[in-house]
């Protein structure tokens, strides 16, 4: 496939001369007119801003994931559209149509050709590469509409598993867009193809110039993709006159079938009418209507069965010994939340199911997870119905019983300082009196010293003082 010379990026460029001058008629005029519009075409749709946004959020995305999401196939199938979209970049077809637009004559000077009889066209070695960069495009196309439908199934797949679904959204529908844009190109491709071929043949006629030598150029694009890709040409719609006259055919139907229908209905809202006064004027009283009564024997049905299948749920868990047993109780609790819109407990019971599972993964590896099933019961219990506070586990862990244990250990030990400390100071305190005692027993009292003291023996004891707060404000008056 490598060999072939449409599948290069680079096809070399003819060194012949890019344009001849031939018989100009009004079948060529015609020819080229064709050519030119579809040449439009695919060059709206290249350079259309919905494409180039399509392909910037392409990069943007793939780079924000480049690193979360390495290994998941859906990241892998955008990488592979990105690939795609880089090839087509690099066989730079749009500046190809662009010099066959130039190439061509305009409007004005088709019309003097006419009158003149001759006129200058793109040559056969031209023509011949574009139809080999045309054919290129085509199958890149059908290829990167191929790796589209891919990553779409993938995505798809991965938000039927309920698995990061804001994000498959996005990638989903951007998916949709570029494939939609890709096969407009590949439908323009193809037509423009049909409309290089003719001009080929009468350019060859006149001047012929060959360029491809080991290569045949296939009669349209289907024969040239095969039966497996073919099936995408067929989706083509109709634009130009085939689209106008689709649209008037369409109206002229609608014209003839709307009035005989407007008609019967005008009919069958007169009876309608008739019937209803009627009905009111035989006196059906606003008594007999049931609907109120009907609607809150309704609530109250609804709210018993809810009821009784939580009941059946909190018994179903209690009487799980192993967290298999859980996971499947609460794979049938959760669409059944969510059916009854139920959101806080489908919420709640769901992420349980996710912990429960990691948990059935580590029992089935051999793991003793039993200690763990008792907490898992009464979460669950109080999921399907959570009115209440959260259940805690009985048993606490071990870093709280490591600070517990270290909590009472720190108390003790500063209330052990504190009364070491109480001893230390009572005990200097006695021993600083004594000292002083000794010292006014030998010397004796200083002036100051004896007037303070005769004032406080004068001073008469207050009832209720006790003898030891007499010494001690001796010894403070003293300077103790």
């Amino acid at each position: 496939m490598a060999a072939e010379p449409w599948n290069r990026v680079n096809i070399a460029f003819p060194g012949a001369v890019s344009c001849v001058r031939v018989h100009f008629s009004s079948t060529t005029d015609e020819r080229l007119k064709a050519l030119l519009m579809e040449n439009e075409m695919v060059l709206k749709l290249f350079r259309s801003e919905i494409l180039q946004t399509e392909v910037r959020t392409l990069y943007k995305m793939l780079y924000v994931l480049n690193n979360s999401s390495r290994g998941n196939k859906t990241f892998k199938g955008l990488k592979q559209v990105e690939q795609c979209i880089n090839r087509l970049k690099s066989m730079k077809l749009d500046d190809a149509l662009q010099e066959l637009k130039d190439l061509c004559p305009n409007r004005i000077q088709r019309g003097l050709s006419v009158t003149a009889g001759v006129c200058d066209v793109p040559s056969q070695p031209m023509l011949e590469w574009l139809c080999l960069k045309v054919l290129g495009a085509g199958r890149l196309m059908s290829c990167t509409l191929n790796r589209c439908s891919k990553a779409f199934t993938l995505s798809k797949q991965q938000l039927k598993w309920e698995e990061f679904i804001v994000l498959n959204m996005v990638i989903i529908s951007m998916l949709s867009r570029l494939w939609v844009v890709f096969h407009g190109i590949l439908v323009s491709l193809s037509a423009l193809y049909q409309q290089l071929l003719p001009l080929l043949g009468e350019v060859s006629d006149a001047h012929p110039m060959p360029f491809l030598r080991d290569f045949s150029l296939p009669a349209d694009m289907a024969q040239f993709l095969g039966p497996s890709d073919a099936r995408l040409l067929l989706r083509k719609r109709a634009h130009g006159r085939q689209a106008t006259n689709l649209q008037q055919q369409q109206q002229q139907q609608q014209r003839r079938e709307e009035p005989p229908a407007k008609v019967n209905n005008r009919r069958e809202k007169r009876n309608v009418r008739e019937d209803l006064g009627v009905a009111i004027e035989r006196g059906v009283s606003r008594e007999s209507d049931m609907k109120p009564f009907l609607k809150v024997l309704r609530g109250f049905t609804e709210e018993t069965r809810k009821a009784d299948m939580k009941q059946t749920f909190k018994r179903q868990v209690k009487e799980a010994t192993t967290f298999t047993e859980m996971v499947t109780h609460l794979e049938e609790m959760v669409p059944w939340c969510r059916s009854q819109k139920m959101v806080k407990e489908k919420r709640l019971l769901t992420f349980l199911l996710l912990r429960c599972r990691r948990m059935k993964c580590l029992e089935a590896s051999g793991f003793n997870v039993q200690r763990k099933l008792r907490p898992f019961r009464q979460k669950a219990c109080w999921a399907s119905s959570p009115h209440k506070s959260e259940p805690r586990a009985g048993r606490p862990s071990a870093g709280m019983r490591w600070r517990a244990r270290l909590r009472s250990r720190f108390q003790s030990m500063r209330s052990r300082f504190e009364s070491s400390t109480r001893k230390t100071g009572v005990k200097n305190k006695r021993t600083r009196g004594q000292r002083k005692r000794a010292e006014l027993a030998v010397s004796g009292p200083s002036g100051d010293e004896r007037t303070k003291r005769s004032k406080c023996l004068v001073t008469p004891q207050t009832p209720g003082w006790d003898s030891h707060d007499d010494i001690d404000d001796i010894f403070a008056s003293v300077g103790l």
